[in-house]
């Protein structure tokens, strides 16, 4: 009998972590500053520090040069700009807790945790301290200090070489629509994120040992 079109056994989950099972947003931090301006607010996020600039960091860039450059931009922004690193650990919400919940009940069955996120080298310390999770993992590839972001091929071929894995017996799950399609050009199986009841489905639909509620 052929077994072409039976799918491949999955061994290992790889997670995203930004919003997945750590929720940051910078205007939980700008909130603060702002105050009642949200369309102030709005503008800073999207015109001084808007989500590229923040990715440029992600990719390896230092934060003082990244700071730098948003103030050679908007001089009169500089003590907002500098917030940006200077509390950066406010921008962090707290975890997900179901997705949590689904990570320790794939690690206590003995399931292959790793971690792909798009997150700067310097800040990661600051959530591998805060969130004992984290130590749950493998390993985790972090976009910074490798000095590629997702969907960028090559990280998904780093983390294949690195940690000697095959896509098609993993399955990477992320919250953003182009890094899954990115990971499944790579090979692997990929899920969007969208919350953790639909992600407890899907995973159980894939043969992963996760309860059914």
């Amino acid at each position: 009998m052929s077994t072409l079109n039976h799918p491949a056994t999955i061994d290992t989950v790889v997670f995203d972590l930004g919003n997945v099972l750590i929720r940051w947003n910078p205007r939980n931090l700008y909130r603060k500053l702002f105050g009642d301006d949200v369309q102030a607010m709005e503008t800073f996020l999207s015109e001084v520090c808007p989500p590229a600039w923040n990715e440029q960091q992600d990719a390896g860039r230092s934060w003082e040069a990244g700071i730098a450059e948003a103030i050679a931009r908007h001089p009169s922004q500089a003590a907002l700009i500098r917030a940006y690193r200077e509390r950066w650990e406010e921008t962090l919400g707290g975890v997900l807790e179901g997705s949590v919940r689904i990570l320790e009940e794939l690690h206590a069955k003995g399931i292959r945790l790793l971690a792909l996120t798009n997150w700067s080298a310097e800040t990661f310390p600051i959530a591998l301290e805060r969130f004992a999770f984290l130590h749950r993992f493998e390993g985790i590839l972090v976009s910074g200090a490798e000095g590629i972001i997702k969907p960028d091929p090559a990280i998904f071929q780093l983390l294949k070489s690195r940690y000697q894995l095959e896509g098609h017996h993993a399955v990477f799950i992320d919250d953003h629509a182009p890094n899954i399609e990115g990971a499944r050009r790579e090979g692997f199986n990929a899920l969007q994120f969208t919350s953790a009841e639909q992600l407890r489905k899907d995973l159980a639909a894939l043969g992963l040992p996760v309860e059914q509620s």
